[in-house]
């Protein structure tokens, strides 16, 4: 009877007592507070730390006014422990959370150049008549 009991307490209690990996994404700009889009959706202001669910690539949009607009990315590596098979254990029987961070290379802004408007009208001037041909 003993036996049944403190197994039926196990079984009740194991699936509290399981872990989970946490995983997030740490992404810093120079200067700070840039608004960063991450795969097309709109995550924040720099620095800012965001959870992700799937390891790969991210595209990482960065804009701030003044400043030119950067497009990048950045590949986020599986750890061993998320491996197929060995990540049923990680996710799932660890008796704790697993934190994963992961932190992107500080992305330095560069300074809009704004153009000089003489130089600028004699741009559009060759663009129009290389357009029209003459």
């Amino acid at each position: 009877m003993t036996r049944r009991l403190l197994l039926a307490v196990l079984l009740i209690a194991m699936p509290g007592a399981t872990g989970c990996v946490e995983r997030t994404l740490s992404i810093n700009t120079e200067p700070p507070g840039a608004t960063v889009v991450l795969n097309d959706q709109d995550v924040g202001k720099s620095p800012i730390k965001v959870p992700f669910t799937w390891y790969g690539d991210y595209d990482i949009i960065i804009r701030k006014p003044g400043y030119e607009t950067m497009k990048t990315n950045h590949k986020i590596n599986a750890p061993w422990y998320q491996i197929p098979i060995v990540d049923i254990f990680s996710e799932c029987l660890v008796p704790y959370t697993i934190h994963d961070d992961h932190c992107t290379p500080t992305y330095v802004l560069e300074k809009a150049v704004v153009p000089d408007r003489k130089a600028l009208l004699e741009n559009a001037e060759e663009l129009r008549k290389e357009a029209l041909g003459s």
